[in-house]
Formats: structure tokens, sequence, C-alpha cells
């Protein structure tokens, strides 16, 4: 197989991402849809934050079964570092962000948004709860697209062309998961933001590919995919608490449900695939 040939496959593996993105413009009106919306976005993201963590705990694994504690330090150390990074990063992220919008460090909840009226409140908090879910995401398809690439580069070609169908389906769900936030909210994005959710939650893969020809390590692999874990998990904290205002606690419950089974659903057709 070319090497043209991969990257091309690399980018249709991203490019699925952008089908459940216009999702994003769907009026939610009816409050009880909204917390629906919500919940199931945190049931897709849970079953995410499970399966990366599952893949990057996998070089410790290995090395533990084989007895050999030295060749999992390096992992683990990854592992921890970039878990960390990747959660209180967007902490501070978020908190340096609030401090630029008030012109003063944050004394408070609210204060980042003192002034501000309250449905543009809304509508902020959601684009920015989507973007964060955009790069989480991306952290983890750019570590899917160097598996894709590192398979080919070794010439396990039918691999390869497995896995970018199984990353292709699985892609389509993340797609929906991106824009939820903004859909719970009836935030109805730009056709331009869109293909710039997109482009940062599916184009990774696309990167990863080509890096992937090229260039293979485990460490940066879980580098990658305990960034996007921890990225993930502040996502899900914040749809949480976002859940826990509407007090609709059985709606929640089985959009949580419905939104991890979703997940395991495709992770299940990526698994007959042979991926």
């Amino acid at each position: 197989m070319s090497s043209m040939t991969v990257v091309v496959l690399g980018l249709i593996a991203g490019a699925t991402i952008f089908l459940g993105l216009p999702l994003g413009r769907i009026r939610a009106a009816l409050p009880r849809t909204r917390v629906w919306l919500n919940a199931l976005a945190i049931g897709i993201l849970l079953f995410l934050f499970w399966d990366v963590l599952t893949h990057a705990w996998e070089p410790v694994d290995k090395a533990l079964s084989d007895r050999d504690l030295a060749a999992a330090v390096g992992p683990a150390v990854v592992f921890a570092a970039g878990l960390v990074i990747g959660l209180l990063g967007l902490v501070y992220f978020d908190r340096w962000i609030a401090a630029r919008s008030t012109g003063r460090r944050p004394d408070g909840p609210g204060a980042a948004t003192a002034g501000v009226t309250p449905v543009a409140r809304m509508a902020s908090s959601a684009a920015t709860l989507s973007l964060m879910i955009a790069v989480g995401i991306g952290l983890h398809n750019f570590a899917e697209g160097l598996a894709i690439g590192g398979s080919a580069a070794s010439g396990a070609t039918d691999l390869a062309i497995l896995l970018v169908v199984g990353f292709a389906i699985h892609n389509g769900t993340e797609g929906f998961g991106i824009v939820a936030p903004m859909a719970a909210e009836s935030v109805r994005p730009s056709w331009g933001y869109l293909g710039l959710l997109g482009l940062i939650g599916g184009g990774p893969t696309f990167l990863g590919t080509v890096v992937g020809q090229r260039f293979s390590n485990d460490l940066v692999s879980v580098a990658f995919l305990t960034l996007a874990a921890g990225s993930i998990l502040y996502v899900v904290i914040e749809l949480l608490a976002v859940a826990r205002r509407q007090k609709l606690k059985l709606i929640t419950t089985w959009g949580i449900v419905a939104g991890v089974f979703l997940g395991f659903a495709t992770d299940a057709v990526v698994t007959l695939a042979g991926a």
C-alpha cells in the first residue's frame, strides 16, 4: 500500500466525525429533550473515557504481565502525567479564561460572567464545552491515527484497513458527542464553527496517520491517550454539573445509560470488523 493511499484512508477515518456535527444545529426547545441530549453526551464520553484509558494502560499491563517492572515504569509515569495534565490543564485554562473575561482573578462562582445576560452566558458555556470535547477527542484520534500509520508502515496492510473502517464508524458517534452541549442548550452554532470543531476533533486522525508511518512509539501514544482521557473527564464533570441543575434525575440516568450503550455498540461493530 502506497503512503498516499494510507494518508487518504486516515483522512477518511477522521472525516466521518463530520456526520454527527449537523445535529448541533437542532433546536431542542423542550426541557426534557435538552436534558436527554446532555445526558446522552455524558454517556458517550464516559465510554470514551473508559476506552481511552484501557488502551493507554496496555503497555503497563503487558510489562507487568511479563514481570518486567523496569519496562512498566516509563509508561506508568507518562500515564499518570498525561492524565493529570489533561484534567488539571483544562481547569487552569478555564480559570485563565475567566480572569481575562473579568479583568481580574475570579473570586467565586459566577464572577466570570458578571454583567453578561443569561442567554449569552449559556451560549458561551455550551460552545466552550463543545470546543473542549473536540480537543479531547482530537487527542484521542491522533493516537488512533498513529495506530493506522504504524500498522501500514510495518506491513500489516489488512490491519491498517480494518482500523480505518473501525475508527470511521466509531468517529461518527464522536461528532454528536462534540455538539451535544450546544444542542442541549438550544444554541445553534454556525456552519463555520461546526467545521472548526470537526477539524479539531477529526483532523488529528489524518495527522496521526502521517506521523505514524514514519515514527512509532508506545510512550507517545500513551501520552496522547491520557491527555485525551483527562480532558474528557473534565468535560464529563462539567456536563454532570449541568445535569444536576436540571433536577430531572430519571431522564438524566436513562440518557447516560443510552450513551454508554451506544458507545459499546459502536465498539462492538469495530471488534466484529476485526479492528
